[in-house]
């Protein structure tokens, strides 16, 4: 196959402890390094990922280096998406690391199969002991759910993936990324892919290498974000959001509700029910945690068992920030869009 141009993109921020890495693992690719343009589009960075970009731009001419007043990756990716040459786009991130077949088995798929999308399987990796036991959670069933993309081993039709590969004109037709979404950018793309008759596909042989959080304040604030994000994501675009990814709200409040009705009936039913649902995710906390020390070493097996419980419930009070914080998002999204309404009515008026 004769392979196309392309523009990678990276929203970066704060990246100098990976970004040399992922930099290395760019041009360590079998991809031919001159039909590639690798766009880093920088959120106002306060260490020296600029920098270091910079400094190995000299080795690495194809490096363009772009600003990112906005800070956030939606508005870090239409300015790449803008700024691009190329009819094919890559989108990776500085916090991760490719095997040398990423961008090509990448661009193949999108070139050879049916799709608007093309991705692969995330094989999550964390620095240091806790880094490490923090990956091997994120890989389990009771750490993801059913996520496909993390413990998927074959091809098929997905409804997201991670990072992705499009062709640009899919942005001329349907849209940038929805700056609104400080998160879970990427389930909105690709629930407008699927709603608008597009196909995103899994090919199991693409892989990515995506470094975790390495502490458990870390862990917990990611999982406490990603459920407020879940909240807002899913009420301004619904169905863009798996049940999965609202299954640790669900055992925060039924273990809230079955605590109170237990405290203020005094009832053996509700008690019991409470003592059920603990006593069946114990098991299961229980299970994985001797899976992964099985496997790896049995140090790792008090702090799984710690581990699974604090990021499902800082989950779960992500999602709880999220439901309180609606109102006043919603109300700042509606003078938002009334303000560039009112400013489009008076550059027409001028016009």
């Amino acid at each position: 196959m004769l392979l196309p141009n392309i523009s990678v993109i990276l929203p970066v921020r704060n990246e100098e402890k990976y970004i040399t890495a992922c930099v290395e693992s760019i041009f360590a690719q079998d991809y031919p390094a001159e039909k590639m343009e690798v766009i880093f589009v920088d959120g106002c960075s306060e260490d020296r990922t600029v920098a270091m970009l910079h400094e190995m731009r000299e080795a690495h001419p194809q490096i363009v280096v772009l600003d990112n007043p906005k800070r956030t990756v939606p508005y870090a990716m239409n300015i790449g998406i803008r700024a691009s040459t190329a009819d094919i786009i890559v989108r990776l991130d500085a916090h991760a690391e490719y095997p040398s077949d990423y961008i090509r088995l990448s661009v193949e798929t999108l070139l050879t199969v049916d799709c608007d999308n093309a991705g692969g399987v995330c094989e999550t990796r964390g620095k240091g002991f806790m880094g490490d036991a923090i990956a091997a959670m994120l890989a389990t069933p009771l750490g993801v759910g059913n996520s496909s993309f993390r413990i998927a081993n074959e091809d098929k039709y997905v409804d997201t993936v991670p990072f992705g590969c499009w062709r640009k004109e899919l942005f001329d037709r349907i849209g940038g990324f929805d700056e609104r979404m400080t998160r879970n950018q990427d389930n909105e793309l690709n629930h407008r892919i699927r709603k608008n008759g597009g196909k995103i596909y899994m090919n199991h042989n693409i892989k990515v290498i995506y470094y975790c959080r390495d502490t458990i304040p870390g862990i917990m604030k990611m999982g406490f974000q990603n459920g407020t994000w879940n909240v807002i994501t899913m009420t301004l675009v619904p169905g863009s959001m798996g049940v999965r990814h609202f299954v640790p709200l669900a055992f925060v409040l039924s273990t809230i509700l079955l605590a109170l009705l237990t405290l203020i009936t005094r009832s053996w039913l509700f008690g019991g029910l409470l003592l059920l649902e603990w006593g069946a995710y114990l098991l299961l906390d229980v299970f994985y945690a001797y899976t992964i020390a099985k496997e790896k070493d049995w140090r790792y097996f008090p702090i799984e068992v710690i581990l699974y419980p604090l990021f499902h419930f800082a989950y779960g009070f992500g999602s709880l920030r999220g439901i309180t914080l609606l109102p006043k998002f919603l109300k700042e999204e509606k003078a938002k869009a009334e303000k560039a309404a009112q400013q489009d009515g008076e550059k027409e008026h001028k016009a």
